[in-house]
């Protein structure tokens, strides 16, 4: 059984959030790094630090994108 994650006693930061959102981007995060920032995250920085991640990914592709076809 898995334990309730228990709230730490950091204060939410939208930094902190930036780096969760960022390594779920990846795909790759430890499951007790998952847990701990469930309980110490502020729900409302998580959707602005996914809607700043996405925003950054597609700035990049569009850029590489004219880049590559700049080369072409």
């Amino acid at each position: 059984m898995n334990p309730v994650p228990q709230a730490s006693t950091d204060k939410p930061s939208f930094w902190r959030s930036m780096r969760m959102v960022a390594w779920g981007f990846l795909g790759i995060r430890k499951r007790s790094e998952f847990q701990q920032d469930l309980g110490s995250v502020n729900p409302m920085h998580v959707v602005l630090a996914g809607l700043v991640g996405a925003l950054i990914f597609i700035v990049v592709l569009v850029g590489i994108v004219k880049w590559v076809v700049s080369g072409a």
